[in-house]
């Protein structure tokens, strides 16, 4: 069988399709096969079998393990596999990953099949793992080790419980250490045992918040061994390097000191108060590192292009621009430490000066140099301006040195304020000195420069005048170097930036605008469409406004749309400044002979895929239709937008998700949600023929609900003009209505496609009436009614609860009436009408629509209708009493289970939750827990108020445990609070007070009311 299934893997990397296939289904069918796990163990170990078919059995291996291990493995049909076999794979597969196996893709394969297997088996059936793994450790060969690592590190960061962890930490931990400082191993496998020591944090830090004390003190302990010898790491030279070794003579060396800085990362993040006595020493040991190999640095990739960002098989980074990355973002965190800032705060009182002080000098001198432009990036840029773009809206997922400096750079701003502006201009002037034209350090100034200015605007902190002037001169200066393109593109950004604080610097406005046609280098043009951002923030005339939209306009004239369309942000760097341009004065939309809505379209219509560029087109076209109220410049903005729309129709294929349909559709919902009353002539019949189609062939959710929402602001706004319309087969604008909401209303469209069919409705029957719409309005209300006991999204079900909210606003009686008459599945109308109608209301969303669902419950309240008493909706919530923890699979078993109440009381139940949730009171005890939680924690914290840190890192380390924790918190808090609605809580008061009155509400219902809800009327009364 083994040589059978090997030539069956070997098949599986044929180029060849047919073969190929035929052995992917030959594998599938040997999968009933009691022996094929075992067969597959055979060839991963076979040593005469070819590496990578070896790997595949392997690889394959772990795919069946997966699958078939437990009963609860996989998502296909289970294939059990016997204890024999299992103790056999386990003994096999660990013999394999701690033998004298050489090949480290086979042992990494390897580990992952054991990873596997222990997320299952250890330790109860599996209790010799980690004692056989940590007792080949302190004397096993480098294969052996490299196995025993890999295992380890699976096993912390994949099959441990946060409590089988802290039984086994100590061990694991202390068999890390003795590997890290061994330096008789592999510098490689070292880094690995430091991996493996960080990701034992991750699990550190979800065991701490039930065992707070405990797990620091433990951390304490282990932190003391540690932390000397990661300070001594970060300490150690790099090797000399000799042409012989360049390739790998650093591979080792730089890939502990990753590993040992990642390490204190992320021990700062999780421990922070255990960093902080170390934090001086481990700050100048990692300045003094940055310093030495930054020669090194500057060889490798600014004044060559070598290969960085290389990780080995085991996922270590073992290049020097991880090294100088890592140790750029531990600087950044060391920054903010309160030891840190205390003894470099008192050099500079010791100096006078912040311009006299030596190591702020030095320190800026190292971020310049860290912050040039390396020859890779310069090659890209010449290649794709958008990445140019990309970093300087902070949008790149590549962080490099130089966005590193950056951040330094900011942080060290807030720290020093204006101090820290007065030494980077003292080190950045000698680089502008007569005789100086390094233009990438020139640049890399500039650079930082406009990062730490953004900052201060943004923080509304002043800028020094001297300081601003000084920089106006190198900003001139910059721009006036033409055989350095990427320095002149540097100097105009910095000049719109600049011109926000410094209006002298406005001067160079016009020059900025004439560039984006006339320079030679696409880069500079596209920098100097950003910077236009920033003198039109500083108040640039609005006499520059057309000419600024006339410059986009020629700018693109030259391009290749084609090629545009692949370029993101160049393409939201020009819609952002487009937008700002036209919201200096929203009337250039409809100004003569100015392009701005075409130009609007133009690269709405190539970026439509791309989220930033349709949330910037809809945005902005919203500024504009809501600042032409008066009829006049709402025809004339019509006119020139209702082509475009109808041109984009034309030109996509309806029938599918096409984003430009999509971004048209969006538009149009704006252009008629805030038209004028009524509408222009003709608008109607321009428009709607190409949604009627629209609305009766797609299927895709994204075209539905706003091509629905557009036509129901049509009817708001001029239904007479919807009513007036005939199709091609003369059906008028009513019956086409009718048709649309029937399609919608249809099992065949799923809930989220057809969520604005409620509001659409709702507004056909409010214009319409029963006199247009005769016999057709109980088919659509039946129709409504009918998809309601259907509908499963919240977005559906409240829409079409809308339909007959609105419609019990004036003729609530009439409604019950209807619904008391109709069967819906064999159930009458009114219990399935409102049972979801008062199980889902609590839920609604949206002032207007809160409001009408309150009233319309109310009026059915009034109505003292014995068929609303008589029919029984879902009550409270029955609380179980027991103290199991609710796994997901046991709240499948035992689903939720609620009394059963009489309508009538539900419609009470549900009014004091919203009288509540209209005072703003529901957020309350939520805001209150949360609020004692954080001083509970914070009482617990060792440290006090003052841990030491500045503040939190800049970016969210998803891995941590308490990072995950506070994000579900704010998703719950942000997803459930309810703000405060004067005028609903008004009309509820005054509805209870009145009900109060009534002999059936004390008789009847008031009794049946929880103490709570009792609680708050009593409440409400004594107001």
């Amino acid at each position: 069988m083994d040589d059978h299934v090997a030539q069956l893997l070997a098949n599986t990397q044929l180029n060849e399709e047919g073969p190929r296939k035929q052995a992917e289904i030959e594998l599938d069918n040997l999968r009933t096969n009691p022996e094929y796990p075992l067969a597959l163990l055979r060839i991963g170990s076979h040593t005469a079998v070819g590496v990578n078919i070896r790997q595949s059995a392997l690889t394959t291996l772990r795919k069946v393990i997966e699958e078939n291990w437990s009963p609860e493995g996989g998502d296909g049909p289970h294939i059990p596999i016997t204890d024999v076999s299992k103790e056999a794979l386990r003994q096999g597969i660990l013999e394999l990953v701690l033998g004298p196996e050489p090949e480290r893709k086979l042992k990494v394969a390897a580990s992952y099949v054991v990873s596997k297997i222990a997320m299952v088996d250890f330790p109860s059936q599996w209790p010799a793992l980690l004692p056989s793994v940590l007792s080949v450790m302190p004397q096993g060969t480098d294969a052996q080790l490299h196995g025993a690592l890999r295992i380890l590190q699976d096993l912390v960061e994949e099959s441990l419980s946060d409590e089988q962890f802290f039984s086994v930490a100590r061990d694991i931990i202390s068999a890390c250490h003795d590997v890290a400082t061994n330096p008789n191993r592999k510098e490689t496998h070292r880094a690995l045992a430091v991996l493996v020591f960080r990701s034992c944090f991750d699990l550190m830090d979800i065991v701490k918040e039930d065992h707070k004390k405990e797990v620091r003190q433990f951390a304490d302990e282990v932190l003391k061994v540690w932390l000397p010898f990661l300070e001594l790491v970060i300490s150690t030279p790099l090797p000399p390097q000799t042409e012989n070794d360049k390739a790998d003579g650093w591979y080792g060396p730089i890939a502990l000191k990753v590993q040992s800085v990642k390490t204190l990362i992320k021990v700062k993040n999780v421990f922070k108060t255990l960093l902080l006595p170390k934090s001086f020493d481990l700050f100048s040991a990692t300045w003094q590192e940055l310093a030495r190999v930054q020669p090194s640095y500057q060889g490798l990739f600014i004044d060559s292009d070598a290969q960085g960002r290389l990780e080995d098989i085991d996922g270590l980074p073992f290049t020097l621009d991880f090294l100088v990355l890592e140790e750029l973002d531990f600087l950044n965190q060391c920054v903010r430490a309160s030891p840190v800032q205390k003894q470099l705060e008192s050099q500079v009182l010791a100096h006078g000066n912040i311009t006299q002080t030596p190591w702020a000098l030095d320190l800026m001198k190292l971020l310049v140099a860290y912050s040039q432009i390396t020859q890779e990036e310069e090659g890209l840029w010449d290649i794709d301006v958008s990445l140019y773009l990309a970093e300087e809206t902070s949008v790149s997922s590549s962080y490099t040195a130089r966005t590193a400096c950056g951040d330094v750079i900011i942080k060290i701003g807030e720290w020093l304020k204006a101090d820290a502006l007065e030494a980077l201009w003292a080190y950045t002037s000698t680089l502008f000195a007569p005789g100086n034209d390094d233009w990438r350090k020139q640049e890399a100034a500039l650079y930082l420069f406009t990062g730490i200015l953004r900052d201060f605007l943004d923080v509304q902190r002043p800028v020094p005048e001297h300081i601003s002037h000084g920089y106006l001169g190198l900003v001139q200066y910059a721009i006036d170097k033409h055989d350095s393109p990427i320095l002149k593109a540097r100097g105009f950004i910095a000049a719109g930036t600049l011109s926000i604080t410094y209006p002298p610097a406005s001067t160079l406005f016009e020059r900025t605008i004439l560039a984006i046609t006339s320079d030679e280098s696409e880069l500079v043009q596209v920098s100097c469409v950003k910077a236009v951002e920033g003198f039109i923030e500083a108040g640039a005339p609005i006499q520059h406004q057309a000419s600024i939209i006339s410059a986009i306009k020629q700018f693109l004239d030259h391009r290749d749309m084609d090629e545009i369309e692949e370029a993101d942000d160049l393409l939201v760097t020009l819609l952002e400044t487009l937008r700002t341009t036209i919201c200096m004065d929203l009337r250039i939309a409809i100004t003569p002979n100015v392009p701005a809505i075409d130009l609007l379209f133009l690269i709405a219509k190539h970026g439509a895929a791309n989220f930033q560029v349709n949330m910037i087109v809809t945005e902005t076209f919203e500024e504009i239709v809501r600042a032409m109220g008066d009829p006049h410049s709402y025809t004339l903005l019509c006119e020139r937008v209702v082509p475009s729309i109808i041109g984009a129709f034309d030109v996509a294929n309806i029938t599918q998700d096409d984003p430009l349909v999509t971004l048209s559709a969006e538009i149009l919902v704006y252009l008629v949600e805030y038209g004028t009353e009524p509408l222009p002539a003709g608008f109607v019949s321009a428009l709607l023929p190409k949604l009627n189609k629209l609305l009766m062939t797609s299927i895709e959710g994204e075209v539905l609900r706003p091509g629905a929402e557009a036509l129901k602001y049509m009817l708001r706004h001029d239904h007479q003009q919807v009513f007036a319309w005939h199709d091609e087969q003369n059906h008028s604008g009513l019956e086409c209505t009718l048709r649309i909401i029937d399609r919608l209303l249809s099992s065949s469209i799923e809930d989220n496609a057809a969520s604005e069919v409620g509001g659409l409705a709702a507004e056909l029957v409010e214009k319409a009436g029963p006199e247009r719409l005769g016999p057709f309005l109980a088919q659509l209300l039946q129709a409504v009614a009918a998809r309601l006991d259907t509908a499963q999204t919240p977005t559906l079900i409240q829409s079409l609860i809308i339909v007959f909210a609105r419609l019990s606003l004036e003729t609530a009686q009439d409604v019950v009436n209807f619904l008391a008459d109709i069967q819906i599945n064999g159930q009458s109308g009114l219990q399935v009408v409102l049972a979801k109608w008062l199980e889902n209301s609590i839920n609604f969303a949206g002032y207007d629509e809160i409001r009408q669902n309150v009233i319309a419950l109310s009026k059915l309240y009034a109505l003292n209708d014995p068929r609303i008493a008589q029919t029984n909706v879902k009550g409270d919530l029955i609380v179980p009493e027991s103290n199991t923890i609710m796994t997901r699979s046991r709240a499948r078993a035992n689903p939720d289970q609620y009394t059963i109440v009489p309508a009538t009381l539900k419609i009470l139940k549900v009014l004091i939750t919203e009288l509540l949730g209209a005072s703003g009171a529901a957020a309350a005890p939520a805001m209150a827990a949360a609020a004692a939680t954080q001083l509970a924690e914070d009482a617990e914290d060792d440290d006090g108020d003052d841990d030491g840190w500045e503040d939190e890192p800049d970016t969210l380390d998803l891995s941590l445990g308490s990072t995950r924790a506070d994000l579900n918190l704010w998703l719950d808090d942000s997803a459930t609070a309810r703000r405060r609605d004067d005028e609903t809580q008004r009309y509820l008061s005054d509805f209870f007070l009145n009900a109060a009155k009534e002999n059936v509400f004390q008789e009847v219902w008031y009794p049946m009311l929880t103490d709570d809800e009792k609680a708050k009327l009593q409440e409400l009364a004594t107001q």
